[in-house]
């Protein structure tokens, strides 16, 4: 259950160099007798009572709306001028906000900003970040998406003001969003540092993506998506669409072997 992971989700907030303005905690409507309600106001309280100078806000879904949903309600709440996503089960290098702020100050372009994320076994330490290489940020251009996901939502940071959101559950609503991100030539950059961390591999069998056929099937609407709303051509479609498939297949053949 994510909810084993969450305090030490909201730690690494806590321990940030640059702490935020506002905390938002948003449950999407959880089957767990209330644990995982009772685990987020204990939470907020521990929060207020250092009086460090955040915002909590809180918000339980009584429908489970899925990610996407979930997301789009604290982005709802925010007021502050830009967002940064963190799941129940990631964590962030105490200096992610602080590197990724002041590289945002420095490039006033930019809409949306990533970096590198790694996964770690669970209450493994969080890795020192490298020291022998220059903080470079690269431009994502629509193809580097075709290719391959350039974006985890644990890396985002984005402007709260743009009117996109996440769709719903039909879509891998993370990437799609990513993708009406680039395709409206807005742009998006990954910076070349490690400053996220998830304690359950990508596509394992208790995660959003292990479902993979599941996941597979949720890709291709959103190829057809962008298709039926006129953001990408037939021909960038007939290229996504198999180029998706063998991701997908590669995927199957990873799990079979690993």
């Amino acid at each position: 259950m994510a909810s084993a992971f969450l305090e030490q989700a909201v730690d690494s907030v806590l321990d940030q160099t640059l702490l935020p303005k506002e905390l938002l905690l948003v449950d999407d409507a959880s089957s767990d007798g209330g644990k995982t309600k009772d685990l987020i106001e204990s939470l907020k309280k521990k929060i207020l009572e250092k009086n460090n100078g955040i915002t909590v806000l809180t918000l339980y879904h009584d429908i489970n709306t899925g990610p996407g949903g979930t997301r789009n309600s604290g982005w709802n709440l925010a007021t502050q001028p830009w967002l940064a996503f963190l799941d129940a089960d990631d964590a962030w290098h105490p200096r992610k906000l602080e590197i990724s702020c002041k590289w945002l100050k420095d490039h006033v372009d930019a809409v949306m900003l990533g970096h590198l994320t790694q996964a770690l076994a669970k209450n493994a330490g969080i890795p020192q970040l490298k020291s022998s290489h220059s903080m470079q940020g690269e431009r994502i251009s629509f193809l580097q998406m075709v290719i391959a996901n350039r974006f985890f939502t644990r890396t985002v940071m984005i402007k709260r003001d743009i009117s996109l959101r996440f769709k719903d559950k039909l879509f891998t609503e993370d990437y799609l969003l990513w993708l009406e991100v680039v395709l409206a030539d807005m742009p998006a950059y990954v910076l070349n540092e490690t400053l996220a961390f998830s304690f359950r591999p990508e596509f394992s069998a208790g995660g959003y993506s292990g479902q993979l056929w599941a996941h597979e099937k949720k890709e291709l609407r959103t190829w057809v998506y962008l298709y039926s709303a006129n953001k990408i051509s037939f021909p960038t479609l007939c290229i996504a669409i198999p180029w998706s498939c063998i991701k997908y297949i590669r995927r199957v053949l990873n799990g079979y072997f690993r």
